[in-house]
């Protein structure tokens, strides 16, 4: 069974498969070969709120990096085209709780699976 990992700040770049890598705080369990569903949201749903499965991928690559040695060209990986490494590395800081660009994450890239699982 694959484990389930949430995509609720980049969900449309899912949808439209412009994401490939993204970045975490944990995630040091995963590795090459490994299958994850991505999913709407997967901690902290209300009560009857369904799991919304998006896709599955297969993890490719996988690394431990500061989070403000981001590349332009990953920048584009994970979802945000026209959005500079800075605005990238303030945009993840706001949304994680205790982050910082110094902080070192976690930075797994994936390829796409078979077709989109619902809508």
């Amino acid at each position: 069974m694959a484990r389930l990992m949430s995509v609720a700040l980049t969900e449309p770049q899912v949808r439209d498969r412009s994401k490939t890598v993204t970045r975490r705080l944990g995630w040091q369990m995963v590795k090459p070969g490994d299958r994850i569903t991505l999913c709407r949201k997967v901690q902290g749903r209300r009560r009857g709120e369904p799991l919304v499965r998006i896709t599955n991928v297969e993890i490719t690559s996988i690394r431990r990096e500061r989070l403000d040695a981001i590349s332009a060209s990953d920048v584009v990986a994970e979802g945000f085209p026209t959005s500079s490494p800075e605005e990238f590395v303030r945009f993840f800081c706001a949304s994680h709780r205790g982050c910082e660009p110094h902080t070192e994450v976690t930075r797994i890239q994936w390829r796409y699976l078979g077709e989109a699982t619902s809508r």
